[in-house]
């Protein structure tokens, strides 16, 4: 069984950007997603973020299993009934390291999960009604 993460961000009732990424976990692991190898530097520019790695991205070993890892696959942006693909091409060997990523879950609840990301940003997640 493959995890899909989905994220969609709305700019208004009928337009959004949707974004799917190959997402990883112990109790199901995604065998192509392995630890990233680089900071996320293509050819020595910051174009994507850089993440942590090594050490840096060490997970903690007191909570095993609050880290999720992913690789980001296909996005589009939609305008109603028509869409355009996202410019990135997560696909391409040149860039497949460079959209890997993790959050470790650092509290989480019925309603809210709070994560912090492979590149030192914290999100607070609010459950949709």
């Amino acid at each position: 069984e493959r995890l899909l993460v989905r994220q969609i961000v709305k700019f208004s009732d009928t337009n959004e950007l949707c974004v799917d990424a190959l997402a990883s976990t112990s109790a199901y692991p995604l065998e192509e997603l392995t630890d990233r190898e680089a900071d996320g530097k293509i050819l020595g520019l910051n174009v994507l973020g850089v993440s942590f790695v090594g050490e840096a991205a060490a997970e903690d070993s007191n909570r095993p299993d609050s880290r999720i890892r992913f690789v980001f696959d296909e996005g589009k942006f939609n305008f109603g009934k028509f869409s355009i693909p996202y410019p990135v091409p997560f696909r391409s060997p040149l860039f497949r390291d460079a959209v890997k990523g993790w959050i470790d879950i650092t509290y989480l609840s019925d309603r809210m999960r709070i994560a912090k990301g492979n590149k030192g940003t914290t999100f607070i997640l609010k459950r949709e009604d």
